[in-house]
């Protein structure tokens, strides 16, 4: 049986009592929040992880994308960046390859990975498609379920599959006017296929198969927003709604067939709009936790893309959401480094901290708490240790060492924190 049925049937798995333990709630809690479809356990049944819960009452949890391109090709590389990934505090990561060995790079993220492993099965139809039959619109149905079961098959803990992009979704986009119509890659793959061959999108249309496969593998979907907004311009557009509304009724169906949902949220959105789109999810999608990238909060921050998604991320983990993809500095440029990767990793860690404390998640402040003390005792160890980047804490500090060394080379002999700790302890 999958988590789900289960879960239905009240019978609390050790995965549960693992998570919960972590998370601090009762197992019982969980294993109703998994049977209703308002948490998940990304764990495939041929992937041996820890497991890690994704949902209500739980932290707010971040997933690194990494991945190959024809530009670029470096197994090696990529596992590099899994190391870096992995030691600065993801807990998941995608795999987004579109170049080189997709197989080979697939089969070692999950061999090495400790953490679950997502993938976006269409990125590898796609490639395929074009290189054996000279174009992605040739693909058909049955190549991109066959590399959907083979990624299940392999081990991998959750796909994201646009399920929800119709024909109904491309003709209300054709009149939306937007600005930037599909940024989604695997959208755009999907309505070029849709456009040429002049049918709906099978991911919508064989749902039912889809759900068999996952079914199959305890594979969690991550339903896909292929119409997610690309600008601020169109953002909380009707095109965008009109998804939403698609993935709300296949989240049900998922449910009821004992399939793990995510559901996956723009983008780019005006900071006024972001709690909206998170209550809208929250609604239309009966409580499924959200997956959002970012989402970024303006347009024109390329090369510090990372921090207009962490401001996002921060705002949409406070009201609800459950899961921030991170982004790099690098992102809207090019493939990230091993520095992109660990930069976008701690700022999205930063976001949804922040939105663990302020959702009251238990324990959410109890590191910066201990920080404040260690601040106040004025213990730079301490405090080193209580950073996401100590090693940047460490050299920083040593590129301008102070003249006494229990301040900072900023205040010097002039701490405000020793300053008031004499005057007080000369009063008492």
């Amino acid at each position: 049986m999958t988590r789900i049925e289960l879960a239905k049937k009240g019978i609390i798995t050790d995965e549960v009592k693992v998570v919960a333990a972590a998370e601090g709630i009762t197992p019982e809690q969980l294993s109703e929040d998994i049977a209703a479809g308002f948490s998940t356990i990304p764990i495939n049944r041929n992937h041996r992880i820890t497991p890690v819960g994704i949902g209500r009452n739980m932290r707010t949890k971040i997933n690194a994308n990494i991945g190959t391109s024809k530009d670029m090709i470096s197994i090696e590389g990529e596992m590099e960046k899994l190391a870096v990934l992995v030691k600065y505090g993801a807990d998941a990561v995608m795999d987004l390859s579109t170049g080189g060995p997709i197989r080979e790079l697939r089969a070692m993220m999950l061999k090495r990975a400790p953490i679950a492993v997502g993938t976006v099965p269409i990125y590898q139809a796609a490639v395929e498609a074009a290189e054996k039959k000279g174009s992605i619109a040739k693909m058909t149905a049955d190549d991109l379920f066959a590399v959907i079961e083979e990624h299940g098959a392999e081990g991998v803990d959750f796909v994201t599959v646009h399920s929800g992009l119709t024909m109904r979704a491309v003709e209300r986009l054709k009149k939306e006017g937007r600005i930037l119509d599909i940024v989604s890659r695997g959208g755009s793959f999907l309505l070029e296929w849709m456009i040429y061959n002049e049918k709906d999108n099978p991911l919508y249309e064989q749902y039912d198969r889809l759900l068999e496969i996952a079914k199959k593998y305890d594979m969690t979907l991550s339903l896909g927003d292929g119409m997610r907004p690309g600008c601020l311009a169109d953002a909380t557009d009707r095109t965008q709604i009109e998804e939403l509304l698609t993935l709300g009724e296949l989240r049900d169906s998922a449910v009821e067939n004992g399939v793990q949902v995510i559901i996956e949220g723009p983008g780019h959105v005006p900071l006024n709009q972001v709690e909206l789109n998170v209550r809208l999810e929250k609604e239309i999608c009966k409580g499924a936790p959200f997956y959002v990238l970012g989402p970024l909060v303006t347009d024109i921050g390329m090369g510090y893309d990372h921090i207009t998604a962490a401001i996002g991320g921060a705002v949409a983990g406070a009201a609800g959401a459950d899961f921030l993809c991170y982004v790099t500095p690098s992102e809207h440029i090019r493939l990230p480094t091993i520095e992109d990767v660990k930069e976008g990793v701690i700022v999205s860690k930063l976001a949804a901290h922040a939105a663990d404390i302020a959702k009251g998640i238990k324990g959410a402040m109890d590191a910066d708490i201990k920080m404040a003390r260690c601040r106040k005792a004025l213990d730079w160890n301490g405090q080193i240790a209580c950073s996401l980047n100590p090693d940047k804490v460490r050299e920083w500090r040593a590129e301008i060492p102070p003249t006494e060394t229990e301040v900072c080379s900023m205040c010097g002999e002039f701490c405000a924190i020793r300053t008031v700790e004499r005057a007080l302890h000369k009063a008492k």
